[in-house]
């Protein structure tokens, strides 16, 4: 008998419960009472249990009606997610949003990126990845990601559309303790070889046996930004980084930023791009994501 309980019985015990009479819940409905009545009177019977005492002159949820409205609500709460997700797809909306970052790109115009997409799209859920150099196209490339945002791997594979998505700054950076911070002016490669340079490696073998801005022979090779950083902080080389990431380390005396001779100022920054797949652009939720990473860009470079 369990099995052919409706929504509409459901519902109507819900408007039961909420309204505080069959009557109240007949208007909300738009109902007569005697319908409502009767709704009720079979769910009770198919469930076993009696949901109101109707003793007074209103009636009352029993105790087990009471913890069966908890259990009720969520049952057609579900069903409407469940609708509203199939009416979706139906629309042609991305049932996941999958999202491969380059770790170089700034994560507070990521996350408001993404708070839109919660706001708009709530029945399409986020899947992200942070990844370095090939980490990017790696995933998107084999499917695992619908999109990519990539920028420390410089050469886009042909299997892949690329869309201009704005610029990330560079610094390059040393501990205050280093040699090379006690330098004044613009530093030439033949300082610079002297001292270890600290680099991201890449985790794919889509760059393999090319090196990014290496101007050192002597590298340590790290595998994520964090590690980079704490390893600058502690004086162990010297290394780019995203403006972002070091601006705070700067201002407190912990890093500082050097200049290099033959590499203008103008010139360190980080092109950033939006990848996909070829034949596969984005849908509804992943091209509104990208615009407002675009809004967000556009903000950041007005207000520089």
């Amino acid at each position: 008998m369990l099995d052919i309980v409706t929504l509409d019985q459901m519902r109507t015990f819900i408007a039961a419960a909420e309204e505080g009479s069959f009557s109240a819940a007949g208007r909300k409905l738009r109902r007569a009472q005697s319908v409502v009545s009767q709704t009720l009177a079979s769910l009770e019977g198919k469930l076993g249990v009696q949901l109101f005492d109707r003793s007074e002159r209103y009636p009352k949820l029993t105790e087990t009606g009471a913890a069966l409205l908890v259990d009720a609500r969520m049952v057609v709460t579900n069903m409407e997610a469940f609708k509203a997700r199939a009416q979706s797809l139906y629309e042609g909306l991305e049932p996941e949003l999958s999202v491969a970052i380059d770790v170089m790109y700034p994560m507070t115009q990521l996350t408001k990126a993404a708070g839109y997409c919660q706001e708009n799209f709530l029945h399409t859920p986020l899947r992200l990845y942070v990844e370095v150099l090939g980490g990017v196209a790696q995933l998107v490339a084999d499917g695992t990601c619908d999109l990519g945002i990539i920028g420390s791997l410089p050469v886009i594979s042909d299997s892949l559309c690329a869309e201009p998505l704005g610029r990330v700054p560079f610094l390059t950076v040393v501990s205050e303790k280093h040699p090379l911070a006690a330098l004044s002016g613009p530093i030439s490669e033949a300082e610079l070889a002297q001292h270890v340079q600290l680099i991201l490696t890449d985790r794919t073998a889509l760059s393999s046996g090319q090196n990014y801005a290496v101007l050192s022979p002597l590298v340590w090779r790290l595998a994520d930004l964090g590690s980079k950083r704490a390893f600058l902080n502690a004086g162990f080389g010297w290394g780019h980084m995203p403006q972002h990431v070091v601006e705070n380390d700067i201002k407190v005396g912990k890093l500082v930023s050097i200049q290099l001779q033959n590499i203008p100022a103008a010139d360190m920054f980080m092109a950033m791009h939006l990848v996909y797949r070829k034949g596969e652009p984005p849908g509804p939720a992943g091209r509104a994501f990208v615009s407002q990473i675009l809004l967000e860009e556009n903000e950041r470079t007005h207000a520089l």
